[in-house]
């Protein structure tokens, strides 16, 4: 399939580059990836306004091959600025293995190794790939925190800290001695600069509209605190109806859940402790009834569900109590309704039939239920690294300098898919 090109930024010792990365494709039955640059160079470049001069005016390279090449060219400057997600601080990573091993650290630890392994694997640098595959916890960090916890995790955490303090001055001076910064034409860098800084320019003056609009809220607020004192003994009534129940579901913290697929309707619990979620079910298995009440009847009985995860939730008692007199009423709020059916096709047509909500919902649901089994297939699967994630990314988080995944993307579609049925199998309908 013709995979999209996309601006990258490196954070390496001669400083900040940005260059582009062509993530894998498949052409003529072959897989590739690619790199903008030159036989062994590397190309990289010190801001979008010197990569934007070399890509409309360069034709030898190794990305003018790559089918989606055209495009790129006609790209202005702020498309080929790299967004939050491809820019890679590989300079930055010492310090951060000093951290604790939080799920943001691992997280990003987990892009930057990603894009370390796929210019090893492009550029084959040897010396890079000796350090990473010489570590265990290198290939564990997509996994999220679930292999970094207990005494086993700490250790892997200590071989990763050590590796790095030890071994990552290799991996950036391997790295860096690729790079090479190619001459640009000289009129085509004074438009692309001029551009760049109109972009600078533009983003400045809508950040201070922005806090010139926040501050004359604050003093509207302000001016207004005092008259609300006043009347604060009129608001009684008012106080009164916020202090109402929120409903029996919120108070214990529980949240029945609908689950639309293409063959039929799910209902089951989830919850969070701790931030992470808990099914009701075991074992990674996912106990899901036909109907709202069909779910109330199976908690009324309560003898089935007896050694679910829900179980270890301090306010499990009250749900089985309530079901068990008759007084539990399953209702599901709409936040809570995860519409998976469909999804697929309006990924096969494109970003502009995927309805972001009801994606970034569905997307929720699966990375649930995947860290709740302690499964890293999802994770994977929506890395930026791979085409359904870069897809996914750009739906969820628009950004116009970004470039537009481009079609086929029947690829993206059979990943969905692959990631739905594996989420489907998790179900055990009763």
């Amino acid at each position: 399939m013709a995979q999209d090109i996309i601006p990258i930024e490196l954070g390496l010792p001669q400083g900040d580059l940005v260059t582009l990365w062509a993530p894998r494709w498949r052409e003529d039955g072959e897989e590739w990836e690619a790199f903008l640059g030159d036989e062994e160079d590397l190309y990289a470049f010190p801001d979008a306004a010197h990569l934007a001069a070399y890509v409309r005016t360069s034709e030898q390279h190794d990305l003018a091959d790559h089918p989606a090449w055209d495009a790129v060219p006609a790209l202005n400057v702020p498309e080929l600025i790299p967004d939050d997600d491809h820019s890679f601080d590989l300079v930055g990573v010492p310090e951060m293995v000093a951290e604790e091993p939080d799920s943001w650290t691992l997280s990003e630890l987990a892009e930057i190794v990603n894009i370390v392994r796929s210019l090893a694997d492009v550029c084959e640098l040897d010396e890079v790939h000796e350090v990473l595959d010489g570590c265990e916890a290198f290939s564990l960090l997509d996994q999220g925190q679930l292999p970094f916890t207990g005494r086993e995790g700490a250790r892997l955490w200590n071989d990763l800290s050590t590796t790095v303090s030890e071994k990552w001055d290799v991996v950036l001076d391997t790295i860096d001695e690729l790079i090479t910064v190619p001459s640009v034409d000289s009129a085509t860098l004074d438009q692309t600069a001029e551009e760049l800084a109109a972009y600078h320019e533009e983003s400045a003056e809508a950040e201070a509209g922005v806090d010139s609009r926040d501050d004359e809220f604050d003093d509207d607020t302000a001016e207004r605190a005092d008259t609300d004192d006043a009347d604060d003994t009129d608001s009684d009534s008012d106080d009164d109806a916020d202090d109402e129940p929120a409903g029996f579901w919120a108070e214990v913290g529980i949240d029945p859940v609908k689950i639309v697929l293409s063959s039929r309707d799910y209902y089951t619990l989830r919850c969070y402790l701790d931030d992470e979620p808990v099914f009701l079910g075991s074992d990674g298995v996912i106990e899901a009834y036909p109907s709202e009440r069909a779910l109330a009847r199976a908690l009324a009985d309560g003898g089935d569900l007896a050694h679910t995860d829900l179980a270890e939730v301090s306010t499990w008692d009250e749900v089985l109590a309530a079901a068990t007199a008759g007084e539990l009423e399953v209702d599901v709020d709409p936040d809570n309704v995860y519409v998976l059916a469909g999804l697929d096709d309006d990924i096969a047509d494109g970003v502009d039939a995927i309805e972001p909500t009801q994606l970034d919902l569905a997307v929720e649901l699966l990375t649930d239920a995947a860290d709740w089994a302690g499964d890293d297939e999802v994770a994977k699967a929506l890395s930026s690294s791979e085409s359904l994630g870069w897809l996914v990314s750009f739906v969820l988080r628009p950004d116009p300098t970004r470039l537009t995944p481009s079609p086929p993307f029947d690829a993206e579609q059979q990943a969905w898919r692959g990631l739905v049925e594996s989420f489907e199998n998790r179900l055990h309908l009763n």
